[in-house]
């Protein structure tokens, strides 16, 4: 498991574009677009993923909707295991068991199919991914979500970390918590 070493970390932060006033006034939007479209870039955090992970047990990499899809796909391929979807409520085709979380105001749902994790192994091994953490609530319903599924959420990682939000905070102490970036 090697970390990035603050040039690599100053690389991929001058590959994310800060959008001002994104989605409302007073928040600092981190668009991941412009990561998104430098293929190098793309392909340096892949690889720095690929090593962090290839010996930690993986058996699934779940991406949270929807930049944890674009992440969690290209790392679960690199990986050789398959790739399980998070999506919100209503979004999934087939029976799915879901999970509540309390946002600013009201709440929110996260779903994933019933038999997600269904195959040769029990209580197999999940790597949950999305782009940012902020405060938390999607992270945190999503490990609930993979545990309540019969896996084991034994890590989670996150290309950007809001620490001053402190997202991770009242996630699962018994999943590994990986933040690529810090953002204080």
């Amino acid at each position: 498991m090697s970390l990035l070493n603050s040039k690599e970390k100053e690389y991929l932060l001058s590959k994310i574009r800060d959008v001002k006033d994104f989605p409302k006034p007073g928040i600092v939007f981190k668009d991941i677009t412009t990561l998104l479209k430098d293929k190098d870039a793309f392909n340096f955090l892949i690889e720095h993923l690929y090593n962090y992970y290839k010996d930690r047990d993986i058996d699934y990499v779940a991406g949270i909707e929807s930049r944890g899809f674009i992440f969690g796909a290209a790392l679960a391929n690199r990986l050789k295991v398959s790739f399980t979807p998070i999506r919100k409520k209503g979004k999934l085709p087939y029976t799915t068991i879901s999970e509540k979380y309390a946002l600013e105001y009201g709440f929110d749902e996260v779903e994933i199919h019933i038999d997600a994790f269904e195959g040769e192994k029990s209580n197999p091994n999940v790597l949950l991914i999305d782009d940012l953490i902020a405060t938390g609530g999607t992270a945190k319903a999503s490990i609930d979500l993979i545990n309540k599924a019969g896996a084991k959420c034994s890590d989670a990682c996150f290309i950007i970390n809001l620490t001053f939000l402190e997202g991770t905070k009242n996630l699962d102490k018994n999943c590994e918590i990986y933040s690529v970036l810090e953002i204080v």
